[in-house]
């Protein structure tokens, strides 16, 4: 028997007002509800772009009994709303630095409830001549442990932006049993264009999952634009739905039953040999 989950993913352009930020995700959560949606994925950033220096600043502590303003206020809307909500990306505390900070991704339960977090593990670090230049490890920490966790009758895996580049990390998400893998992110323009599809699509086929990826779109300052494109992907390969060139939600419906038909069809994660 098909089991059927409504899943949204946001795409929006963040800047550095945190409050403004924080108002349109909501208001793009509170649209994916309207919708239907069970589950719901915010990007990578949602709260703030702009210095990571400055990003430090805003870093909370992961701690739901007397959490900061942005993880408070997700977990607040989760509440009211009574979704699994993915906080794509938020600052977290390190205890060991204080200029550096965990970029982290929240997932909350319907009653508020913090059901599991991550880490981001790979770090954006790059120098592309008359393109982006960006060193995420200035001021973040990197993660080291690969997490999925059980929520809505499924295993959900959990990724961020950059780890889309490394394939190792899904096939052990694969491994651990996740049906469905999470990509908030803030691709750049620069790599989006080429890379952001075909990366989706391959970890989605390869590994016979869902792929939910929220995205950041369109220039946030003078020295960073997104390339956007969030979308679902289904385990194979189809694009079930995306956001335009603009602030949104794109819709779909996850039919679990599929998942199980393709991996009992085409067994390749049976097949694996190393």
């Amino acid at each position: 028997m098909s089991k059927i989950l409504p899943v949204a993913v946001v795409q929006l352009c963040s800047r550095q007002q945190v409050d403004e930020n924080l108002d349109k995700s909501v208001h793009l959560v509170e649209e994916a509800h309207r919708l239907g949606a069970r589950l719901v994925v915010l990007p990578e950033n949602f709260p703030y772009i702009g210095r990571l220096a400055h990003k430090v600043t805003l870093a909370e502590p992961l701690t739901p009994d007397s959490p900061g303003p942005i993880l408070g206020r997700m977990i607040a809307l989760a509440r009211r709303l009574e979704i699994h909500l993915l906080a794509g990306g938020i600052p977290i505390r390190s205890e060991g630095a204080a200029d550096r900070f965990y970029n982290t991704s929240v997932l909350l339960g319907p009653e508020g409830a913090i059901v599991s977090s991550y880490r981001k593990i790979h770090l954006f670090d790059i120098n592309i001549p008359g393109g982006a230049v960006f060193t995420e490890s200035d001021h973040v920490l990197p993660g080291d442990r690969v997490v999925a966790a059980e929520a809505l009758g499924t295993t959900i895996g959990f990724s961020i932006c950059y780890d889309l580049r490394f394939p190792e990390l899904y096939r052990e998400l694969a491994r651990r049993g996740a049906e469905i893998v999470t990509v908030p992110a803030a691709f750049t323009l620069h790599t989006g264009k080429d890379h952001w599809f075909p990366l989706l699509r391959a970890r989605a086929i390869e590994n016979q999952t869902f792929v939910l990826a929220a995205a950041q779109h369109g220039r946030h300052n003078e020295h960073r634009t997104s390339y956007g494109k969030a979308c679902i992907i289904d385990p194979w390969g189809a694009v079930l739905a995306q956001v335009p060139d603009t602030d949104g939600v794109a819709m779909a419906e996850l039919d679990l039953g599929h998942l199980a038909r393709v991996r009992r069809e085409l067994p390749c994660l049976e097949h694996r040999r190393l």
